[in-house]
């Protein structure tokens, strides 16, 4: 064997091979994308934290109260919360009517939207005033419902009362729906900053899933 067959470099691994142009351009458009959604995720986040310190209250042709959970009849104290909210907004005469919202959830007796009725009635609101949505099992579908109600009505023109991070996502579903609307969020519904952040993002991701879904 000759000293230069000796010396000759062994051929490179097929891990070593240069990477081809194709799957350089598919990783850079990969991060890309990454960024890009990100940065939206991020200003969804900001808008919700925005929406969440502004209260709209305004003169409107209905106030909606959205459900949380009821226990065999009762609203649950955040539910309660809510109501007590939009109690004082029909008192201090920002619309003639309410409209409760949110299904059985399972519960064969009761749904959210009847229990806030009835817990609106028992304090002093006429029933000719109240209007349930008791089918809607998520935020998306009882938007849906409360929609058809306020057109059936004639009602153009709202005021959302919800917890503070809930309304920047009910507020858009209802622009969908064609309707001018106002937020409210309920007092005393801040709890920390870790409680904060993880409502955030959440709120971020349903708004993002549901935001790709057609109208």
């Amino acid at each position: 064997m000759s000293a230069e067959e000796t010396l000759r470099p062994a051929p490179p691994l097929p891990s070593d091979q240069p990477r081809s142009r194709p799957s350089l351009w598919r990783r850079r458009i990969a991060r890309l994308i990454l960024v890009v959604v990100t940065g939206y995720y991020l200003i969804i986040c900001c808008e919700i934290v925005w929406q969440s310190h502004h209260d709209e209250a305004r003169p409107a042709d209905v106030i909606i109260v959205f459900g949380a959970a009821e226990y065999s009849g009762h609203p649950s104290p955040v539910f309660r919360a809510r109501l007590d909210h939009a109690l004082t907004l029909y008192s201090e005469g920002i619309a003639p009517y309410l409209i409760t919202t949110g299904g059985s959830g399972g519960d064969p007796l009761f749904s959210e939207g009847g229990v806030g009725r009835d817990y609106l009635e028992s304090h002093g609101i006429s029933e000719r005033h109240l209007i349930a949505e008791t089918l809607g099992e998520n935020t998306a579908e009882s938007v849906e419902r409360v929609a058809v109600i306020m057109r059936t009505n004639h009602m153009h023109t709202c005021v959302v009362v919800s917890d503070p991070y809930h309304l920047f996502r009910i507020k858009r579903l209802m622009q969908r729906q064609g309707i001018t609307t106002y937020a409210s969020p309920r007092p005393h519904a801040f709890r920390g900053l870790w409680f904060s952040v993880g409502h955030v993002m959440r709120e971020a991701f349903s708004y993002l899933t549901q935001r790709v879904r057609p109208a």
